[in-house]
């Protein structure tokens, strides 16, 4: 099973991203982790990744393609994938779907948790407000206004995403704002239902 998790920072795609993987059984990737992983490992798109990002420049999406496409080679992808942050624009949307094709693969689905951002909000800033409490430090990306930051390049840059993929009808919503073992039953009710197509 091959799934893309579309959602703002803070809407709970790590979270859900782990029970998946425990249940199916698939490996979650993280594009930071891929590349960092090509990069040691010294492979052919890892080194120009390297040159790249040694010069200060930002990886561009056909080495990022590169790179996810040879980690879902890899015999623990075989089965399928969580892509969890990438693809983060509609045209490395476009660019992953013109890999899948030249390998034979298409996606099963996309799923975006829904989440109301003021709520959210709140919510980060109870948790920044308890961890201060314990008297541990509170992340820097964990303050209400780092998150608003973050929110707004991810409505700017990502959200588009939802059109694109609704567009080619792979796009199913989910309640983001849910408590989180609601949302993880309805998120596994969809992809049981994936399962069940597939196998028929």
């Amino acid at each position: 099973m091959r799934i893309i998790l579309l959602g703002p920072p803070g809407a709970g795609k790590g979270t859900q991203s782990a029970r998946i993987v425990e249940r199916f059984g698939i490996p979650q990737l993280s594009t930071g982790d891929m590349l960092r992983a090509a990069v040691s490992a010294g492979t052919p798109v890892g080194l120009e990744a390297k040159a790249i990002m040694e010069s200060g420049g930002l990886v561009p999406d056909a080495v990022v393609v590169g790179i996810v496409a040879d980690r879902i080679e890899e015999p623990d992808a075989r089965n399928g994938f969580i892509l969890d942050g990438f693809p983060r624009t509609v045209e490395q949307a476009a660019a992953l779907d013109r890999m899948l094709q030249d390998k034979n693969l298409a996606l099963d689905t996309v799923i975006e948790f829904v989440v109301d951002e003021n709520a959210l909000v709140g919510r980060i800033a109870k948790r920044a407000a308890e961890t201060a409490a314990r008297g541990e430090p509170v992340r820097k990306d964990d303050t209400p206004e780092v998150f608003k930051t973050r929110f707004e390049a991810y409505r700017a840059l990502t959200a588009p995403l939802s059109a694109y993929y609704a567009s080619l009808g792979m796009l199913e919503t989910l309640d983001g704002m849910q408590p989180v073992d609601d949302v993880t039953a309805a998120l596994m009710k969809t992809l049981e239902r994936h399962v069940e197509t597939t196998a028929s």
